[in-house]
């Protein structure tokens, strides 16, 4: 089996993103910028899809990537990404011992003490309600079991979308629905700098409205339920009172599902 490692970035003004990631693979790295072409070239015995697009948005740039990617096991990743010797092999490895397994998620560590990642200690199998710790840098997929099943990343969540987080936990819940095996690995493929984040500027009120909107996506008739126990489990997490937060989420549900705030 072959892997591409699918990279979606921004303003990038020459090619020294492949070394200070590490990349060992194949690529594809969808720029987001001022200008529209396709290069394909080789680096290190590999080859490298290099898009530059003039065009905004996290999910767009992931469809992209999906929609040029011609290898059998897509590994996705952010910029700040940092890989370890070794690190396709292992994702490789991992898929052909596991042949029943769709979508897998792998250990990065943090190198932010504030934005820490949880890490897996053991190989556990994910569903709608143990997935949404794992970012989409943390996301491996077999890519004709996702085109069979035509899954895409949605363009109203995420980085430059309408609702500000959230495309990735939503790729996966659709995974899941689609009855797709999922695990969540405890194999390491080396650091993520999350220096900065392209769209999280504190507990707002606007991020707990988004976050009810992406509830609404991902458990339908049961959003309300799910956003009442995370707000609760979740309590010591943020200042702002329950009753507040549980309100904007409510009024993210409502607009979502295109029903006037009550």
């Amino acid at each position: 089996m072959k892997l591409q490692v699918l990279v979606s970035t921004m303003h990038q003004r020459d090619y020294s993103l492949l070394d200070r990631m590490n990349i060992q693979s194949d690529a594809i790295v969808v720029n987001q910028c001022k200008t529209d072409s396709v290069e394909v070239f080789a680096y290190n015995g590999h080859c490298v899809k290099w898009i530059s697009q003039n065009a905004r948005g996290v999910g767009r740039s992931r469809n992209t990537a999906l929609l040029y990617a011609e290898a059998d096991i897509l590994l996705f990743a952010d910029d700040d990404v940092v890989y370890e010797d070794g690190y396709a092999e292992r994702v490789v490895s991992f898929f052909e011992e596991h042949p029943n397994v769709s979508v897998a998620t792998f250990n990065l560590e943090s190198l932010n003490p504030n934005r820490p990642e949880v890490l897996v200690k053991k190989t556990h199998r994910l569903h709608r309600f143990n997935c949404m710790k794992f970012g989409a840098f943390r996301i491996a997929i077999r890519k004709e079991d996702i085109c069979r099943s035509n899954i895409w990343f949605s363009l109203l969540f995420g980085g430059g979308a309408r609702y500000q987080a959230g495309e990735d936990n939503l790729f996966m819940c659709n995974c899941i629905q689609r009855g797709l095996r999922c695990l969540a690995t405890n194999c390491f493929l080396g650091v993520v700098k999350q220096e900065n984040s392209t769209w999280f500027r504190g507990y707002s009120e606007q991020y707990f409205y988004d976050r009810g909107a992406l509830f609404a996506a991902m458990f339908g008739k049961w959003s309300r339920f799910f956003l009442l126990l995370m707000e609760v489990k979740s309590s010591r997490k943020y200042e702002a009172p329950l009753c507040a937060r549980l309100r904007r989420g409510i009024d993210g549900v409502r607009e979502f599902n295109g029903l006037p705030r009550e």
